[in-house]
């Protein structure tokens, strides 16, 4: 990518972006951060060799595209700051912050704005992200593959037609870092009550699950076959799913989903209530 792309917020989420555009070949002189913090701008701009400046407005006048990484709670004071830069330049504008639709966003921008939705996921930070992405209708298929780009630099790309199904994408890999990271827990608990050392365990299960999820990528088998395939007639595996089954293991995932949805749009209505 040889667009100039200007990042407003120079956080640990726009850090790995950036990092992933530099090391995928996107020249570093092509980026720019901002910040009200100058020991933070200093450190991204030392670490990744890109520019820098506490000057949002005039950091957004050069850009063709346009990445929001702020906290949501300060996006409308950001955004109407932006919003005379913006409707003179007209980038595409990502937005990675939770919640705030695009409609909200784009008012506060000056309206009519190329504007791409992004809920990104925190293995985004080690290159190993899942991104679910969603384009309003002034977003054109070019806009569209340099967004695409943008985020595959820290991970998978899945976009979404209707931006409602952002909050499926938040339950499903959006929160669903902390899911593995409960399994993992839990897993290293049972282990050092079998009699493991706990860090023992926490290695055996952190690698067990990386290598299902490479097998689970790159074989042609969905998971409830490749799950068939380790379990043995009477075996060990097939009692433990057993055991999962009748815990309504299930029930109990579609049920932290759910919730997370609902609370996805319910953060969503407090933050556009701010308008």
């Amino acid at each position: 990518m040889d667009t100039q792309i200007t990042f407003i917020g120079a956080g640990n989420m726009a850090g790995a972006i950036i990092g992933g555009l530099t090391q995928g070949g996107t020249s570093a002189g092509c980026i720019t951060a901002t910040a009200p913090d100058q020991k933070q701008l200093a450190d991204i701009g030392a670490r990744l060799s890109i520019h820098t400046t506490t000057d949002n407005a005039a950091a957004a006048d050069a850009a063709d595209v346009l990445v929001l990484a702020v906290k949501p709670q300060l996006m409308r004071e950001v955004c109407q700051g932006l919003a005379d830069s913006v409707q003179q330049a007209r980038p595409l504008v990502i937005s990675i912050a939770a919640g705030l639709d695009a409609t909200t966003i784009d008012g506060w921008l000056g309206g009519g704005n190329a504007l791409v939705r992004c809920m990104p996921n925190t293995p985004s930070l080690v290159g190993q992200g899942a991104s679910g992405l969603y384009a309003n209708d002034r977003v054109s298929d070019a806009q569209r593959d340099t967004a695409t780009r943008l985020m595959q630099a820290v991970g998978l790309v899945e976009w979404v037609d209707d931006e409602s199904l952002l909050d499926a994408v938040t339950a499903v890999s959006g929160s669903a870092p902390a899911y593995f990271f409960l399994m993992f827990e839990a897993m290293e608990d049972a282990g050092v009550r079998l009699g493991l050392p706990a860090d023992t365990a926490r290695r055996l299960a952190i690698q067990t699950a990386l290598g299902a999820a490479t097998m689970a990528g790159q074989s042609e088998h969905d998971p409830a076959t490749l799950k068939q395939n380790v379990m043995s007639p009477g075996g060990t595996t097939e009692r433990a799913i057993a055991t999962l089954e009748d815990a309504n293991l299930r029930q109990a995932m579609d049920d932290a989903m759910q919730a997370c949805a609902e609370r996805a749009r319910q953060m969503a209505a407090e933050l556009s209530g701010e308008r």
